[in-house]
């Protein structure tokens, strides 16, 4: 699993023309599962660990401007989106490879598991967009801060 975590001031997804989540400041979150992925995995300690950096990783600022808060100490809002091209393989040739990406019918699950779980733990608002669908992603970058999180750095 990958998640490409931004810092945003705002957030929203649309798909065919309607908006189907959005958020003010907190977290944007990318999500795609990989090849070695499967059901599983929601119950081993890496997905537990995951889903706690999402909430507790110290990125947003404090009184003095430092990153000293969480998700959850400032009550930000999440939206999380399916993006199995986090999987990429982009080493040879010039067309993308997707073959290490999970395919649909087990990421599917894994990405309602997530964003099920992640919504009941979410300190304040929560959205999602919709697995397999084409969307518009409009947000604003805050700072910027990108993180990217990997599984693997949690075997």
């Amino acid at each position: 699993m990958r998640l490409l975590l931004q810092r945003v001031t705002r957030a929203a997804v649309e798909v065919e023309g309607h908006r189907v989540g959005e958020i003010g400041q907190g977290l944007l979150a990318l999500v795609g599962f990989g090849q070695t992925d499967g059901p599983e995995l929601p119950e081993s300690r890496i997905w537990s660990a995951m889903l706690a950096k999402v909430l507790d990783l110290r990125v947003f600022p404090d009184d003095a401007d430092k990153c000293n808060l969480s998700l959850r100490d400032t009550r930000g809002g999440l939206l999380v989106v399916s993006q199995f091209t986090l999987y990429a393989e982009t080493r040879r040739g010039r067309r993308p490879s997707f073959s290490n990406a999970a395919p649909p019918e087990v990421a599917h699950p894994l990405y309602d598991r997530l964003t099920s779980e992640l919504s009941r733990a979410c300190p304040g608002p929560f959205a999602q967009g919709i697995f397999g669908a084409e969307m518009l992603l409009d947000f604003v970058n805050w700072g910027p801060v990108t993180l990217l999180l990997d599984s693997s750095d949690y075997v």
